[in-house]
This record gives C-alpha cells, sequence and structure tokens, in this order.
C-alpha cells in the first residue's frame, strides 16, 4: 500500500499537479540507481521533479541519504549513523550530468555533523568532477551551515570560503523559517548562524549571487515573514524563493494554515520592492525551482 501524507485527502486544488512524465522520471532514477548516488528531488519526493526533468535540471543529494540533524519539516531519512563517504561519489555524480545532458545542476548534501569539515570537501570535489566532464554546465550550491567542533565560527567561515573558491553559479542555503520559529522547525540550527553563512560568501567574493528559501505554513505571520526578508537582504542576498510547507508524515510538524495563491503573489512583490533581483514565491515552489532562471 502506498504511504500517502496524512493531509493529502484536504489538500487545497492548488497544492495538487501531476507528477510529469514517466519518462523523464525514469530516466534520471535509472541512472542514479545504477549509480548508488542520490537526489534530493526523489529523496524528497518534490512535487516538481518531473518538471524539473524535463527541463533538464536536477539537484544532487551529496555524501549519502542520511543527515545528522533531526530538522521537524524535512523528509529526509535521520535519527542513525550517515553512511561512510563514496570516494567515487564526486566521479559518479559528474558522469550522471554528463549522461543527462543536464545544463544546470544543484548540489545539495545532508548535514554531515560527523566529518571534520561538514562537508564542505564534499561540494568543492564535485563541482571539479562536474567541470571536468560538462564544463558548460551551471553549478549551483545549497548548503548546511558547516557549523560545529573548536573554534565554530572561524571554521565555519574557512568551510564556506572553501566552497566559494571553487566559483559555483550561486551560493544557496536556507533560512528556512522566520526567526521566532527557528527552534522546533530547524532542530540544530541557529538564525544568525544561517545568515552568516551568506555574509560571508559575499565578503569573500561578491560577484556570486546569493540565495536563500522560505517554507510559510508553520504559524510565521507576514510581518514576520518581511522581516525575515530585510534581515536576508542586509547580508547581500540576491535570490529567493517562498513555498508552502507540506507535512511528510505524522511524525512532522503539521500545517498551521494553507496559504493561498494570491499571498505567495504579495510576498513576491514585497521580495522585489525590498531588493532581491530574481524571486520564485508559489505553492509548490522549492529550494531549487527554476533554479537556472536567473543565469539565462
Amino acid at each position: 500500500m502506498v504511504r500517502q501524507r496524512p493531509e493529502v485527502a484536504s489538500l487545497p486544488d492548488w497544492l495538487r499537479r501531476p507528477i510529469g512524465k514517466a519518462g523523464d522520471i525514469s530516466t534520471v532514477q535509472r541512472i542514479i540507481r545504477q549509480r548508488q548516488i542520490h537526489t534530493i528531488c526523489e529523496e524528497g519526493r518534490c512535487p516538481n521533479r518531473g518538471e524539473c526533468y524535463a527541463q533538464k535540471t536536477a539537484t544532487f543529494l551529496l555524501m549519502g541519504p542520511t543527515c545528522t540533524r533531526a530538522c521537524a519539516f524535512c523528509q529526509v531519512d535521520k535519527g542513525h549513523a550517515p553512511i561512510p563517504l563514496d570516494p567515487q561519489e564526486p566521479r559518479k555524480v559528474a558522469e550522471s550530468v554528463q549522461l543527462l545532458g543536464l545544463r544546470y545542476v544543484v548540489l545539495t548534501s545532508v548535514a554531515r555533523d560527523d566529518l571534520p569539515d561538514k562537508g564542505a570537501n564534499g561540494f568543492v570535489k564535485t563541482i571539479s568532477a562536474i567541470r571536468a566532464l560538462q564544463p558548460d554546465t551551471q553549478i549551483e550550491v545549497l548548503t548546511p551551515d558547516f557549523w560545529g567542533g573548536e573554534n565554530a565560527a572561524e571554521n565555519q567561515r574557512r568551510r564556506v570560503a572553501a566552497v566559494v573558491q571553487a566559483k559555483p553559479a550561486c551560493y544557496n542555503h536556507n533560512l528556512e523559517t522566520v526567526r521566532r520559529l527557528q527552534g522546533p522547525v530547524r532542530r540544530g540550527a541557529k538564525y544568525d548562524r544561517s545568515l552568516n553563512v551568506l555574509r560571508y560568501v559575499k565578503a569573500l567574493d561578491p560577484s556570486i549571487p546569493t540565495k536563500s528559501g522560505l517554507m510559510v505554513g508553520l504559524g510565521e505571520t507576514e510581518a514576520e515573514i518581511v522581516e525575515t526578508l530585510e534581515d536576508l537582504r542586509t547580508v547581500g542576498c540576491d535570490r529567493l524563493t517562498i513555498g508552502q510547507y507540506m507535512r511528510p508524515s505524522l511524525a512532522h510538524l503539521p500545517v498551521a494554515r494553507y496559504w493561498p495563491p494570491e499571498a505567495f503573489d504579495r510576498l513576491d512583490q514585497i521580495a522585489r520592492e525590498i531588493g532581491f533581483s530574481h524571486v520564485r514565491s508559489g505553492p509548490l515552489v522549492r529550494s531549487s525551482y527554476h533554479a537556472g532562471e536567473a543565469v539565462r
């Protein structure tokens, strides 16, 4: 029996959409399964994966499918020890990018607080491997906060710097929610710590666009969202995604509210007035949705 989201029967019409062409999905699934690598599109059951695959974009999940944190909104596997790193993963991802003919790739990862570098080197190696095989492919990164260990703040900056030096087309780090809700939603993460990731990128290389994403529907107010957008612009964040939180299972946080499409249109307008250069705001928007549009 197929398990569905607990609120699926009560989903408003604007959150229902076809999954996409089976051929586009099965081709990507076959290639990533043959290489024993992962995409967040599959691990997170993204509602847009068929559309993105058809447009030759995909988001690869680096360093295994198991996260060392336990965020209350996320469907990614957690709660047990992550798998050892696969030293061939950068090559496997690069080969997949080449076989699929991807024009724009997003690299993300689970949090790997168990690793000395918190996973930063995995991004660097994979960027290098993709460019060796597919030099014209644009590469965006969506990183964790790289926090932890002794001298955590200093080392966070150093880890971010390593990824910045690899020259991604865009550096994304998600705040996910407003300051007041960080504790219950993002266990193990901190609002200001995440703002600092984006601040460091701009200080290290102002030419790299920065990006962040928010979910709505967790109990935030519009005023809190506006405050968050202003905080993001204060650290130079250029691009923004806003989407509806959808509860993956009964073990995750319940949905407090389904924001209607017109509310997302209003947030889009507000974000542009505040100064974001590229905004995607809609019920089914996710972090990597139409990510390549901003560079075309």
